[in-house]
């Protein structure tokens, strides 16, 4: 008996032994592979024709909640717009941290302090015309050529915030992953459920089947879940391809007055009529349960891709093995497919000290979209760094090719702190049991008196 536990220990320690050295091998191989991938995007950059000229000082100070030299995320690899800066130019950059609610105020205190931030994250929606108004921002036109072939693609995007004939905001990516809807394949087939992909792919997947698929699933006495998440109202809202605030010939306009707005807050109602809405019911509560997408409790959680920008380990461990995810579902009654759209976005600080640093880092950021083989490379190296399948890329790029052909983009946040935070709370309101008509006739005087005050400021120096 000893002797055979002695074998039973030496086999356990041997076989640990083994599978500590392969994994050892697999991660000096994948290291060994990152790093010539890397050095593959050092290369394209110092040869290609899109990148130019040097730069003298090499820092940029960046203020935000989140390191932007890790590419806000917790993969392994350096992104690939940082290997080019630092590869190129010899840059580098130097974070300031703050917590994304004080931003803004940690924002003018390093202004007034000439603490020399030169840039400043401007894709959250509530940067424009709001920075420029304020004197946060400052024009980008000195620093950056959008003439340039770079900017093909987004030069369009670019265009729509001018504040005053002058880019405020730089917008390098449309962003296709702003809000799809997370589901679990596993929960879906064992409801007797149509596969939301599957819909997608036939042409079928709109508000009509969304609904149609809470209806069969919902049953909240028996923990059935319908709706998670804190995004599914404005993700239907932009699918209707009117934004509740947008730019028109340089000036703010408010489009809640319009029928698809009437239309879209009807629905979003008569889904909280039908109890398919669980976050903020009294069977719910108020947090988000993600983790009930993994355990078949909860049919769809609406919400950005960003939760699967993570190791394959986290995201499946709170969505499930079978965990996917498709664009929100299509407004029946729109000839096009939209859907909501975000954009990486940065601004120029007031007072920054090296804004033809910022020219240059986000160059490099251009260049990643523009360099067919760099493009490659960095998506290899996300694929790889969250796990994701072929599919789940494919359904990525599928977004991503929607919110590129029907850009619209929503800055009712960027109005005013006020305008924001009202229509950020009231265009909610049915999904918590206000009938629209009443929102409507409470707020609308309210938001064109802000947006008034506001265009006053455009079309003068």
């Amino acid at each position: 008996m000893k002797k055979l536990k002695k074998l039973m220990i030496f086999l356990t320690v041997f076989s640990m032994s083994i599978m500590s050295t392969a994994c050892g091998e697999r991660d000096t191989e994948k290291k060994k592979d990152y790093t010539e991938l890397q050095k593959a995007i050092s290369e394209n950059a110092k040869k290609s024709e899109l990148l130019t000229g040097e730069l003298e000082n090499k820092k940029i100070k960046w203020l935000s909640s989140w390191d932007i030299n890790t590419g806000n995320n917790d993969g392994k690899s350096t992104p690939a717009f940082l290997v080019a800066f630092q590869e190129r130019y010899g840059g580098e950059i130097e974070w300031y941290q703050c917590t994304h609610e004080e931003r803004y105020e940690q924002l003018a205190k390093s202004i007034n302090g000439d603490e020399g931030i030169d840039f400043f994250y401007a894709g959250d929606s509530d940067a424009f015309p709001k920075g420029a108004v304020r004197s946060m921002f400052i024009p980008a036109d000195d620093y950056i050529n959008f003439t340039s072939p770079l900017w093909d693609g987004v030069r369009e995007l670019n265009d729509t915030f001018l504040w005053n004939g002058r880019h405020y905001i730089i917008s390098t990516r449309i962003a296709g992953d702003n809000c799809g809807v997370i589901y679990n394949r596993k929960t879906v087939r064992e409801a007797g459920l149509s596969d939301p992909a599957e819909l997608y792919a036939d042409g079928k997947w709109n508000w009509d089947t969304f609904e149609e698929m809470l209806k069969k699933f919902t049953d909240t006495e028996n923990q059935r879940y319908g709706i998670d998440g804190w995004w599914f109202e404005f993700g239907l809202i932009a699918t209707t391809g009117i934004a509740p605030v947008s730019m028109e010939n340089g000036k703010l306009v408010s489009n809640i007055s319009g029928p698809a707005m009437e239309r879209v807050q009807n629905r979003i109602y008569r889904l909280y009529q039908n109890d398919y809405i669980a976050i903020g019911s009294e069977a719910y509560g108020w947090n988000t349960k993600p983790a009930n997408i993994g355990e078949g409790k909860t049919l769809f959680y609406p919400c950005g891709l960003y939760q699967f920008y993570k190791s394959p380990t986290e995201w499946k461990r709170i969505f499930g093995e079978e965990a996917f995810f498709v664009p929100m579902p299509k407004d029946p009654e729109s000839t096009e497919y939209y859907v909501p759209v975000g954009m990486e976005a940065y601004a120029f600080v007031k007072g920054g000290h090296n804004p033809e640093g910022v020219g240059k880092f986000l160059e490099c950021k251009r260049f990643i979209m523009n360099d067919t083989e760099t493009l490659a490379i960095a998506d290899r190296q996300m694929k790889e760094d969250y796990g994701w399948t072929d599919e789940m890329f494919s359904m990525k790029e599928s977004m991503q090719e929607l919110a590129e052909k029907n850009t619209v983009i929503d800055i009712s946040r960027g109005v005013s702190e006020d305008c924001g935070e009202l229509l950020d709370n009231s265009l909610r309101l049915t999904a918590r049991g206000t009938p629209w008509s009443e929102t409507y006739d409470s707020i609308n005087a309210v938001v064109e008196r802000y947006i008034e005050e506001v265009n006053k400021n455009a079309g003068t120096e």
